[in-house]
């Protein structure tokens, strides 16, 4: 069995809530909150791809 990564976990787990964030903003009709959850996913996103490239 695979060991888990923890750090990954959680920004995968940060990078979800921020995108249900969203769904959530657009339901309540606030587009600041829809911007600000859609840069953190994609800075949370931008975070995991470059950790993970630095492993290999």
């Amino acid at each position: 069995m695979k060991k888990i990564n923890w750090p990954m976990l959680l920004l995968a787990f940060l990078v979800i809530s921020m995108f249900i964030g969203v769904g959530i903003a657009i339901a309540y009709r606030n587009i600041w909150l829809v911007i600000l959850f859609l840069v953190l996913g994609c800075v949370f996103m931008g975070t995991g791809i470059s950790f993970k490239k630095k492993r290999k």
